[in-house]
């Protein structure tokens, strides 16, 4: 059982605060070179980042500098993550990772293809619909540059969120409340709630948080039923990664030296936008993954209770 993981290693419920915390600072560290070169550019054109929006924000650097000192935060955070796992918690990169003896790449490369495949015949699909709506936007030398930051710098962004929702914090509520289905909810709802400040959000529309929290829900769901983290892991690297090289536009988080930018100014988002992705295409996802990897007993790994292994039980009776 993937939560019972956190049994391996001390799991008493203040380590999770503190662990928070811990990475929580680790995030804001990683953030100060961001901080500084906006700070630094905004004097330098007589503007002030105070009152500043996040849109206004993620234009103010080059857009591959901007993209590179972004993503440092996150890096610093799966960093942190990674040492309070392993000395606040004794707990193997292994065990907060898969239920597995072992990580299964294989796993994570299944779900990055498909989804890669997948994602970006989406874009390719609307950009032959609405051509109207899209402007050639490849420069070679930066969209190479773009390649090597996103290669290396999304996987670590996408593992953060990964590693602290669907493993550092699903596993910690896990054993704390001894069900899945509270920390599948919440740390659903809590992923989601954390991109209300998305430019996105205010272009499209409140509506588009049920996209986000449903995103957290599939994602959530594919680590319950799998018993890991590795389809979540290759599912996500694969949609940042796929829609920062293919498309970007002036009304997104990501702005990037991409080969394609959106120029259009959509409305509140609609059916294509939130409700197709969570009710049609997710599940039909969720059904390729479990024919593959054969998932069974959904209702219990789901909704069943989050028990101590019988080793550590007949250890405390001994001591």
């Amino acid at each position: 059982m993937y939560i019972a993981q956190a049994f391996k290693g001390l799991h008493e419920w203040w380590r999770y605060i503190i662990g928070i915390l811990a990475v929580f600072m680790a995030v804001l560290l990683g953030q100060i070179p961001f901080t500084i070169a906006v700070f630094i550019k905004a004097i330098s054109k007589g503007d002030s980042i105070l009152g500043m929006n996040e849109a206004d924000l993620m234009t103010l650097l080059e857009p591959n500098l901007n993209l590179f000192l972004m993503l440092l935060s996150f890096a610093a955070g799966l960093v942190g993550l990674f040492i309070v796992a392993k000395y606040l918690h004794k707990q193997t990169i292994v065990s907060l990772t898969t239920a597995r003896k072992k990580i299964d790449w294989k796993r994570f490369w299944f779900a990055f293809i498909l989804w890669g495949f997948v994602s970006t015949g989406f874009i390719f699909i609307d950009y032959f619909l609405s051509p109207e709506d899209y402007v050639l936007n490849f420069k070679l030398v930066p969209f190479i540059i773009l390649c090597l930051i996103a290669i290396i710098l999304i996987p670590l962004q996408t593992s953060f969120e990964e590693y602290l929702f669907r493993g550092y914090l699903m596993q910690g509520m896990g054993v704390i409340t001894k069900t899945k289905w509270i920390p599948l909810i919440t740390t659903s709802v809590v992923f989601g709630l954390l991109h209300i400040a998305n430019p996105e959000v205010k272009q499209l529309g409140y509506i588009v948080m049920v996209y986000y929290i449903g995103t957290g829900l599939f994602l959530g769901i594919a680590t319950l039923m799998d018993e890991g983290l590795e389809l979540a892991l290759g599912f996500h690297a694969a949609n940042n990664l796929f829609t920062a090289l293919l498309v970007t536009a002036d009304w997104t988080a990501l702005q990037t030296h991409s080969v394609f930018k959106d120029i259009s100014l959509p409305g509140a988002a609609g059916f294509m936008d939130v409700f197709m992705p969570v009710f049609v295409v997710f599940p039909i996802v969720l059904f390729v993954f479990s024919k593959k990897y054969n998932w069974t007993n959904w209702k219990e790994k789901l909704f069943g209770t989050v028990e101590a292994p019988q080793i550590e039980t007949e250890n405390i009776t001994n001591n």
